[in-house]
């Protein structure tokens, strides 16, 4: 069974909070950037998280998988999604 949950940098973050992923790594050009080279996913309230590619990929993968429904259980006494 899948997770609805994704491991972004060290937190257990839920997929419906994901608004959008960067596409290509930041690039600002100011000196004291910490973000420098790293990926965006962007979450609810405005919040960021800065990931490496490799976590990016996983996100969207875990994303696609529950987009389409693969491997997700229901939960014991909830209706299924339709």
């Amino acid at each position: 069974m899948s997770s609805l949950f994704c491991i972004i940098d060290d937190k257990h973050v839920p997929l419906y909070r994901i608004l959008w992923i960067s596409d290509v790594p930041h690039f600002c050009g100011a000196e004291d950037c910490l973000c420098e080279g790293q990926y965006e996913v962007r979450l609810e309230q405005g919040e960021s998280l800065w990931t490496n590619r490799e976590e990016r990929d996983t996100v969207i993968a875990a994303l696609e998988r529950w987009h389409a429904g693969d491997d997700f259980d229901d939960v014991e006494g909830e209706e299924p999604w339709a």
